[in-house]
C-alpha cells in the first residue's frame, strides 16, 4: 500500500472515525485530536498486514478515545454550571441514505443522549457507541477492546439500561421539530411572552452551558413561566449586532446566534408533540469556536 493510498483510505473513513470519537468524548476538539493520533498510528503501521482498514482504524480510534476519556475523568475538573456537549455539525447528506439508520445516528449524537453518556464508564460508553450507533457485533467490539465477548455483552446491557432509564424520550417528526424551532426562534427574538408560553410545556427545562465564561443560568431553570421570562428578558436586553441562522447540529435543527458575525450562542430544543420539553443553550465560547468556520 503506497503512502497516497493510505492517505486516501484514511480520509475516506475520517467521518466515521470522528463520529466514534465525538460520541465517546462529547468534545469536538478532543475528538479531532484522537483522530489525528489515529492517523499517526495508521501511517506508522505495517499496513501490508491490515486486511480490514476500517476495522483497524475504528479499533485504534476507540482505544485512543477510551484512554482520553479516562484521562479527562481522572483530572476530576470542576465545571461551572450545567455541562453540555460541544455542538457538533451533523450533515449526513448522501452518506446515509437509509432513513432508519439516519435516525439512529442522529439520536446517538443528540444532546440528551450525550449528557447521559457522560455518566457511563469509558468502557460502557465505548460498547454503547459501537453497538447502538454503529451496529458492530459484540464479537468485533470485544476484539477492539481486548475483552471477552461475555464481558462486553454485560457492559452493553448495563449501558443500554442506564441510558434508557435516564434519557428523555420525545418522539417528534423532524419536520415538526424544525417548525417548532422556527416558531420558538420568532417568539424568543421578539420577546413574545404569550407566544413562548404557548410553545413551552408546563414542566419545560432550560439547560444553559456557559462554563462560567459567559452569561447563562448557572442552574437548570424549570417551568414555562421561568423559561419564557428568561428569553423575554434576553430579547429586551438585546445582543449587539445580532444575526441568527438555522443550522443542523447534533442530529437536529438548532439556532446559531451570532454577535458581530461571531458565534455567541447555540439554542436547541427537544419537543414532544406540539410542546417544547427541553431548551439547551450553549454559550461557553470554547465550545462555539469551531462554528466560526460554518459556511
Amino acid at each position: 500500500m503506497t503512502a497516497d493510498t493510505a492517505t486516501t483510505l484514511f480520509e475516506a473513513h475520517r467521518p466515521a472515525l470522528m463520529g466514534v470519537a465525538y460520541r465517546m468524548l462529547g468534545r469536538a476538539a478532543d475528538a479531532e485530536d484522537v483522530v489525528q493520533d489515529a492517523w499517526l498510528r495508521w501511517s506508522g503501521a505495517d499496513r501490508a498486514e491490515v486486511r480490514d482498514p476500517r476495522g483497524f482504524l475504528v479499533r485504534i480510534t476507540t482505544r485512543l478515545a477510551v484512554d482520553r476519556l479516562r484521562q479527562i475523568k481522572a483530572r476530576g475538573e470542576t465545571y461551572v454550571g450545567p455541562w453540555l456537549p460541544e455542538p457538533y455539525v451533523t450533515d449526513f447528506g448522501d452518506t446515509v441514505t437509509d432513513s432508519a439508520e439516519r435516525a439512529v445516528l442522529a439520536d446517538s449524537v443528540s444532546l440528551a443522549v450525550l449528557v447521559v453518556l457522560e455518566t457511563l464508564s469509558p468502557l460502557e460508553r465505548a460498547v454503547f457507541v459501537l453497538r447502538e450507533a454503529f451496529g458492530h457485533p459484540y464479537a468485533d467490539i470485544a476484539a477492539m477492546l481486548d475483552r471477552g465477548e461475555a464481558a462486553v455483552r454485560q457492559l452493553g446491557t448495563r449501558a443500554r439500561r442506564h441510558v434508557d432509564e435516564r434519557r428523555p424520550r420525545y418522539d417528534v417528526d423532524p419536520a415538526r421539530r424544525r417548525d417548532l424551532t422556527e416558531r420558538f426562534l420568532d417568539a424568543a427574538a421578539g420577546g413574545d411572552l404569550a407566544g413562548l408560553m404557548e410553545l413551552l410545556a408546563p414542566d419545560v427545562r432550560l439547560v444553559g452551558d456557559s462554563g462560567g465564561k459567559a452569561r447563562a443560568p448557572l442552574r437548570v431553570l424549570e417551568g414555562a413561566d421561568h423559561v419564557a421570562r428568561f428569553f423575554a428578558g434576553v430579547a429586551a436586553k438585546g445582543v449587539p449586532d445580532v444575526s441568527v441562522r438555522l443550522v443542523e447540529l447534533n442530529g437536529g435543527p438548532a439556532v446559531l446566534v451570532l454577535s458581530g458575525g461571531k458565534p455567541d450562542a447555540v439554542v436547541q430544543i427537544d419537543a414532544d408533540g406540539d410542546r417544547i420539553r427541553t431548551v439547551y443553550v450553549v454559550r461557553n465560547p470554547d465550545k462555539l469556536a469551531a462554528l466560526t468556520a460554518l459556511p
